[in-house]
């Protein structure tokens, strides 16, 4: 009895000294997460040495940096969708960093000022924190500020390929830096510097083609134009993985792996890289990719010996959508592997509050050390002071310049440039004094297939709801006025019996992006096919241009066309093409990627 009274005893003991420990630890203990203090107008200090312009960015940095508590420190590192912020004043509670617009994340008024008055509105809330660190906020401009309805979209990076103006690069660059600055956007996830070498892959169409020398160049005259903080994308292998090697169930190539040795991700894909950072590029994007079995997000050879080191970048890392999480079963762990590689910003892009938590409960355990927290947030907030963020004057963006007529010129030029004649049997240029002239396809009078994906919407969109010129347009504004056009989406004529002097087929590729787009069977639809024939029964010469973001296998039919375009992905301006076809400007781009007949 008197033993199993002392067991009673001893049990109520361990029992106590639990409640105790549990009590001590809930009520007692520093909390784990600490916010960002709000800042009553008025209450913030002013002329402090980071608020100076005239010092150096080095010392502004080094000011600002010894003021921040480390939830200032961890809010700006995150990277949050603009969507999911479902509390306004989260921006200011957890001291966000940065905001994007993903494609197709729109304001509600979904026009020009309703962008600028968007990010209006955001920024405000940064200024409520007692440092009032000014957000970085971001936007996929891939071909112009695309997001947007209105502004001018060029044309997709494959065709700029096909051009290798670097002049006409640069001065696409300053055009769209003006259309995004008038939204108040600072901050462009551009240009696309992969190496495609399988032209299955959905994103080749991002890409400057297969060539890492061109890539390099053409990326290089990009960033020089931009007006606006460039993202060099994406960090690196991308265009190397294998098919079937998706870590996403519904794709087949995008978010692969690249099994591919040091030398050749160097020689290929790294190189463009080198150009990039050459040319003061102030972030890296990471891909979504794994090298060799390892995401490049958890790579630190990658990340920091190479990039960091070896190349001596000395913006930030910053990964993609979702790209530290994506597949991870203990977020917490791979978040201290991908920040310990070398990612400074993380792409949430919707968990903040997590993100948070993870980050003070790694510091707290040892797992993320002070010394990467402040170079991650020193490299962030460098950029921040490059740019001016620090020093906005407060004076109202000209909207006018979005979708200006002189950047729609300069759109056309692009556009020209970028034909590339895969064939012709005498039967361009089209005179332009012709009877009458036949055009049939289904790209010929369609903005949105003709624009291609990151087109207002991520997948991009169908029709013409958006301003701009059609190939059709194009080509009925070119001819005389004594020619007679006929358009039918079939090729379905009424001839009898006749024939015109020429068919025009405007055939091609709907919109994708990402791995939507990876595909085995790059061929053009029976409805096209049957368009191009039903157009050549009535046509003396037949004129077939391919809109699409890659090579299609046309070898079976092309035999029996007098002429073959490659028009890529054109963009608003479908005029362009017809200034060519109708011989006000020659010929002169060339392929891209390779492209057999």
């Amino acid at each position: 009895m008197l033993k199993e009274k002392n067991k009673l005893l001893m049990f109520l003991a361990i029992l106590l000294l639990l409640v105790g420990t549990v009590l001590s630890y809930v009520f007692l203990r520093p909390p784990l997460i600490t916010y960002v203090d709000f800042c009553d107008e008025g209450c913030h200090e002013t002329s402090l040495p980071y608020q100076n312009p005239e010092l150096s960015v080095e010392e502004r940095v080094d000011d600002l940096l010894s003021r921040m508590t480390v939830a200032e420190k961890i809010g700006q590192m995150a990277l949050v969708e603009k969507n999911s912020v479902q509390d306004l004043n989260d921006i200011a509670k957890y001291g966000l960093g940065a905001l994007l617009s993903g494609s197709g994340a729109k304001p509600d008024d979904n026009t020009p000022e309703g962008w600028l008055q968007m990010v209006e509105d955001f920024q405000s809330y940064s200024r409520k924190t007692r440092l009032q660190i000014p957000l970085l906020y971001g936007a996929d401009a891939s071909h112009g500020h695309s997001n947007v309805p209105g502004a001018t979209i060029f044309p997709h990076s494959i065709g700029l390929g096909a051009a290798k103006d670097p002049d006409l690069i640069k001065r696409i660059a300053e055009a769209t830096s003006e259309e995004v600055l008038a939204t108040g956007i600072r901050w462009v996830f551009s240009p696309n510097i992969d190496v495609a070498q399988d032209m299955r892959w959905g994103r080749t169409y991002e890409t400057f083609g297969s060539d890492s020398e061109v890539a390099g160049i053409l990326g290089k005259a990009y960033i020089e134009g931009l007006k606006v903080a460039g993202a060099v994308k994406h960090y690196v292998g991308q265009g190397s993985m294998a098919w079937g090697s998706s870590a996403n169930k519904y794709f087949s190539i995008d978010q692969g792996n690249s099994d591919i040795s040091d030398d050749e991700l160097r020689r290929i894909h790294l190189e463009p890289f080198r150009q990039a950072i050459n040319a003061d590029v102030e972030s890296v994007m990471v891909g979504l990719s794994s090298w060799n079995g390892e995401k490049i997000s958890f790579n630190k050879y990658l990340l920091t010996d190479v990039l960091k080191g070896e190349l001596g970048f000395e913006g930030f890392v910053f990964s993609d959508w979702y790209g530290v999480y994506e597949k991870e079963k203990d977020k917490y762990e791979a978040l201290v592997k991908a920040v310990n590689a070398g990612v400074d910003m993380i792409m949430l892009p919707f968990d903040y509050e997590d993100f948070s938590s993870y980050m003070h409960r790694a510091l707290s355990n040892g797992d993320i050390s002070p010394e990467r927290i402040n170079d991650a947030v020193r490299r962030i907030l460098k950029v921040k002071f490059r740019i001016g963020l620090f020093d906005e004057t407060g004076v109202r963006a000209d909207l006018e310049v979005i979708g200006s007529e002189q950047h729609r010129e300069l759109a056309r030029e692009a556009v020209r440039k970028s034909l590339v004649l895969l064939k012709n049997n005498n039967a361009v240029p089209i005179s332009k004094n012709a009877s009458k002239i036949l055009v049939a396809g289904s790209t010929a009078n369609n903005l949105g297939r003709q624009s291609g994906g990151w087109t207002v919407e991520w997948q991009g969109i169908d029709g013409n709801w958006i301003p701009g010129t059609t190939i059709l347009e194009g080509v009925k504004n070119s001819v005389s006025k004594d020619t007679r056009v006929e358009y039918s989406l079939e090729g379905d004529f009424n001839m009898q019996g006749e024939k015109a002097e020429a068919g025009i087929a405007v055939v091609g590729e709907g919109p994708y992006a990402e791995g939507w787009g990876d595909s085995k069977n790059l061929q053009l639809s029976k409805q096209d096919i049957e368009a191009i024939n039903n157009l050549k029964k009535n046509s003396e010469k037949l004129i077939v241009i391919i809109v699409s973001g890659r090579p299609l296998d046309i070898k079976e039919y092309a035999n029996d066309w007098d002429a073959v375009v490659a028009a890529w992905l054109p963009g608003s301006e479908g005029h362009g093409v017809a200034d060519v076809l109708f011989g006000d400007y020659g010929f002169t781009g060339t392929l891209p990627v390779v492209w057999d007949l």
